[in-house]
């Protein structure tokens, strides 16, 4: 894991004097491909039509709704469907964990057929997520409201380190439909033979997800990564004040952003949680660190909105 100096603070930028409202002006329009809302076995502070009203208000553009239990699709198209007028597009994805069969190609295909615009690899039930878990590397990681079955670690590559025959399928699903392949909380060192066969097999759109917490990636990674031509996105609850996951100081998201380049970076809010900020606060919080950061108003606006839409197809 990163670690950065808790001592640093940031500068006001300019900007701050010069248009005060430039960060609510960039939280228009914005793409969070990372919003926790429920229900969920997990504690969540609003539900999937609350999130909705949420970012209406503040006029972000789409959510990504993301449980590591279940595929939200259906109630996405619902409440698409009859809360149009709030002008927010709600996405979904289909999450291989052991709860819809682990790496199950027909949960893929009936996601996919509903309308899912992305498959996550492994999540909770990754082993690597698990021993992570297991060896305290989570420090405050939420848990379910009531206790659950342990999970069953879910593999994706052999004792060799080669891809298992079963990801071959799901791999070629998502590049017939040009959905987006997530590596989950798989390690990096299995994400490199997913992700290299992905490409093989024709999949364009992928994305790894907080690369440094669990993932195990380097700075060198994150570069290869976007070399790769794969999207990295970092968790705004990871830098925003007053979260309970606070764990970067803004030098750290200097130096992410810096390894993938504006291009190729994507601030998700993972936010949702109970007890943690609401989304757009947190959105907007790690928005102005940008800012304050020196990155320029199309730089940031790349990062929470343009990036994402290419990747997800908007």
């Amino acid at each position: 894991m990163i670690q950065a100096n808790r001592d640093f603070t940031i500068a006001p930028g300019a900007w701050r004097q010069a248009n005060p409202g430039l960060g609510k002006s960039l939280l228009k329009g914005a793409i969070d491909l990372h919003c926790h809302s429920g229900p969920s076995v997990m504690p969540r502070y609003f539900d999937h039509y609350e999130a909705m009203q949420e970012a209406s208000d503040a006029g972000v553009r789409a959510l990504l709704i993301k449980d590591h239990y279940y595929s939200a699709t259906p109630v996405t198209t619902m409440l698409n469907k009859h809360f149009s007028h709030m002008k927010v597009t709600l996405l979904s994805g289909v999450p291989l964990n052991n709860q819809s069969g682990g790496l199950n190609l027909y949960a893929v295909e009936h996601g996919i057929a509903l309308g899912a615009k992305l498959v996550w690899m492994p999540t909770f039930s990754s082993k690597n997520h698990i021993e992570h878990h297991k060896n305290g590397a989570t420090p405050g990681f939420p848990n379910s409201k009531k206790p659950m079955m342990a999970p069953t670690p879910v593999h994706v590559v052999d004792g060799s380190g080669k891809l298992l025959p079963e990801v071959l399928p799901i791999l070629d699903m998502i590049a017939e439909h040009d959905v987006v392949l997530s590596s989950g909380h798989l390690n990096i060192s299995e994400i490199w033979p997913l992700f290299e066969e992905a490409k093989r097999r024709g999949v364009k759109r992928m994305i790894c997800n907080h690369p440094t917490f669990v993932v195990d990636a380097t700075l060198d990674d994150i570069t290869r990564l976007a070399g790769m031509d794969v999207y990295v996105e970092h968790s705004m609850c990871m830098f925003a004040e007053d979260s309970k996951f606070r764990l970067y100081e803004p030098e750290v998201l200097r130096s992410l952003i810096k390894a993938a380049g504006v291009d190729r970076t994507i601030l998700g809010s993972d936010l949702g949680q109970a007890g943690n900020p609401r989304l757009v606060d947190g959105f907007l919080n790690v928005i102005e660190i940008c800012l304050d950061l020196g990155y320029s108003e199309a730089e940031v606006r790349k990062m929470v909105s343009s990036n994402a839409a290419e990747l997800v197809g908007l």
